[in-house]
C-alpha cells in the first residue's frame, strides 16, 4: 500500500510548501493516516526520514522539531537524537527477518503501530534539564492526546517511552537469577503483549545507538530476561514449581555423581550448591566442574576456558579454595585485564568446604571468534599464577588502541564519576554501581577497593560502551550481610571515587 515511489518534482514541491507553511492543528485524518503508515513495516524508516527531511514529520509529531540535529554529548551514541529515533524504528522493522526469539516477538506483535510510535518518540525528551525519560512521558501523553489514541494504547505508549531503559538496565546490570527482580518487573509490565513490545523496543534502541552495540552477548541477556519474565506472566512459574525444579536438579546431580568412596563429598557439595549456579548450568556441566576441583589441594587452583559461539564470548572458569590467598576476585580481574581481555560479566560461586568457582565471560580483542588453544591456555596459566604467586604490585595493563587519546578524552568527557549504593533491589545483596570513563586499570582498581573495604563480590556485570563504563557489583560484608547504615555506604562511595580519581592523577 505504501510502496509506490513519489516523483522527485513532487518531493520538491512539498519541501517548498512546507518551508512556507504555518503550523496549524493536526487533523484527525492526518493522525489516522500517520498511524496507518506506522503500522506497515515495509519502507517505514525511509518514509519517516523523507517526511523529516521535508519538515512534515514535526508538523505531525511536534517534539521532533526540538530534536532535529540535536547532538548527544558522549561517544556512545553515534547519531543525533532525531536520527537515532528513526534508526530505532528501522532496526525494529529489520527484526522481521530474524530467525530467533527477537524476530518471533516482532512478527507476533498485534499492534506494531504503537511500538513504532514509541520508538519514534522515545528519546525526544533529551536536550532539557529534566531526566529525558520524564520529559518523554509528557511527550508521550501529549502525542496520545493529539492522535486521540484509545486509553489502552495511550497507557502502553506512556509506559514504553517512560521506561524504555528499564529492561536493558535489568538485563545488563542485574542478576537474571534474582527471582524477586523478575517478579517485580513482571508485575510492572503486567501483560505479555507489553513485555513483547518492551523486548523489541529495548533491542531496537540498543541496535540504533551504533554499529555493534547490540552484540550477541547483550541480546542473549535481554532475551533471557524476556523469557524469564514471560514465564511469570503466563503462569508457567510459581514458588512451588521453582522448588520442584530445585529438588529435581539436585536429584539428577546425585544420579550423575560417581559412586565412589567420596560419595559424602558429592552429597555435601550438591546439597549446598548455590541456587544461581544450580540453575545456570546443565547437570552434566556441574558434575564435570565439581570433578575438576574434587581433589584440589588447598594451595592449588585450576582454570579452563571455553568459547561460547552463541554469545561470541569466551568463558573462563577458575576453581580454588578461599584460603589460597586474600582478594581472589580482584587478582583474577587484574590478570584478565593484563592480557588485554574485555570482561563482560563475572559470577562468584562459594561452595561447600571453602571451595570457590569464579566464572568470567570475556571478549578477546586480539581474535575474531574462537581464539587458538594456545591463547586459551596462556590465559588460564596467568589466572592460576595470579592466585598461586600473588603480588600486591599493580598488574601491568595493556593499552587498547582508541581513536581518541586519553588527553582528548579528558577534554571531551567532563562528566564526573558516579557511584550508587542500592539496598532495595536485591533481598540478599547490596548493589554497587559505578559510572565512569574507561581508563587503564579501572576494573582492577574498583575490585581491589571493594576487597580493601572487606566486601565480598558475588556477581559482577561489566558494561563498557566505547569509553564509558557502567559496572555493577553484588556485594556483602564478611558476615554475609548487606552493607547497612548511612556512614558505611557514604565511606564506600568516597573510597571508590577517590581511588578512581587517583588513576587520572
Amino acid at each position: 500500500r505504501y510502496s509506490a515511489r513519489i516523483d522527485h518534482n513532487t518531493w520538491q514541491a512539498i519541501r517548498s510548501a512546507m518551508s512556507q507553511r504555518i503550523s496549524t492543528e493536526v487533523t484527525p485524518e492526518v493522525t489516522s493516516r500517520f498511524m496507518s503508515l506506522l503500522s506497515q513495516p515495509g519502507r517505514l524508516a525511509e518514509l519517516l526520514r523523507r517526511l523529516h527531511e521535508l519538515r512534515a514529520l514535526e508538523q505531525i509529531v511536534p517534539a521532533m522539531k526540538h530534536a532535529r540535529c540535536l547532538l548527544q554529548f558522549n561517544e556512545y551514541h553515534k547519531y543525533t537524537v532525531d536520527a537515532h529515533c528513526i534508526r530505532a524504528v528501522e532496526c525494529a522493522t529489520e527484526f522481521f527477518h530474524r530467525d530467533d526469539a527477537l524476530g518471533e516477538a516482532y512478527r507476533g506483535l498485534r499492534n506494531k503501530g504503537i511500538l513504532h510510535l514509541a520508538l519514534l518518540i522515545h528519546d525526544l525528551g533529551k536536550g532539557f534539564t529534566e531526566d529525558h525519560s520524564d520529559v518523554g512521558l509528557r511527550i508521550a501523553t501529549e502525542t496520545a492526546e493529539l492522535f486521540q489514541l484509545p486509553e489502552r494504547d495511550r497507557e502502553v505508549l506512556e509506559y514504553l517511552v517512560h521506561k524504555h531503559l528499564k529492561m536493558a538496565h535489568l538485563a545488563l546490570r542485574h542478576d537474571l537469577h534474582d527471582e524477586r527482580m523478575v517478579v517485580d518487573f513482571a508485575a510492572e509490565v503486567r501483560s505479555p503483549d507489553v513485555l513483547q513490545m518492551m523486548f523489541v523496543l529495548t533491542a531496537a534502541d540498543l541496535a540504533a545507538v551504533g554499529p555493534g552495540v547490540l552484540n550477541d552477548w547483550k541480546l542473549d541477556l535481554i532475551t533471557r530476561m524476556y523469557q524469564h519474565t514471560l514465564e511469570f506472566l503466563v503462569g508457567d512459574t510459581d514458588q512451588g514449581t521453582a522448588s520442584k525444579r530445585n529438588a529435581e536438579l539436585r536429584r539428577q546431580l546425585l544420579e550423575l555423581a560417581p559412586n565412589s568412596g567420596e560419595r559424602s563429598w558429592w552429597e555435601r557439595q550438591i546439597t549446598n550448591l548455590p541456587r544461581g549456579y544450580l540453575f545456570s548450568r546443565k547437570p552434566e556441566q556441574i558434575v564435570d566442574e565439581l570433578t575438576r576441583i574434587h581433589a584440589l589441594p588447598t594451595n592449588e587452583a585450576v582454570a579452563w576456558g571455553e568459547f561460547l559461539p552463541e554469545q561470541n564470548v569466551i568463558e573462563y572458569t577458575i576453581g580454588t579454595h578461599e584460603e589460597i590467598c586474600p582478594g581472589v576476585f580482584h587478582r583474577l580481574t587484574g590478570a584478565l585485564s593484563s592480557k588485554g581481555l574485555q570482561i563482560l560479566s563475572a559470577e562468584i560461586h562459594t561452595l561447600a568446604d571453602n571451595l570457590v568457582l569464579d566464572r568470567f565471560f570475556v571478549e578477546d580483542l586480539d581474535y575474531v571468534g574462537n581464539p587458538p588453544p594456545e591463547r586459551t591456555q596462556e590465559v588460564c596459566n596467568t589466572l592460576v599464577a595470579a592466585l598461586k604467586a600473588p603480588s600486591d604490585a599493580r598488574p601491568k595493563f595493556r593499552r587498547v588502541w582508541k581513536k581518541v587519546t586519553e588527553d582528548g578524552e579528558e577534554q571531551l568527557n567532563p562528566m564526573p564519576t558516579r557511584v550508587g549504593v542500592d539496598n532495595d533491589t536485591s533481598e540478599r545483596y547490596t548493589i554497587v554501581t559505578v559510572f565512569a570513563y574507561d581508563r587503564l586499570g579501572l576494573l582492577y582498581t574498583i575490585t581491589r577497593t571493594l576487597f580493601e573495604l572487606g566486601l565480598n563480590v558475588h556477581l559482577a556485570k561489566i558494561g563498557t560502551h566505547i569509553d564509558q563504563v557502567a559496572d555493577v557489583f553484588y556485594v556483602t560484608q564478611a558476615d554475609g550481610q548487606k552493607l547497612t547504615g548511612e556512614e558505611p555506604r557514604q565511606m564506600l562511595k568516597q573510597r571508590l571515587l577517590d581511588a578512581i580519581a587517583a588513576l587520572s592523577s
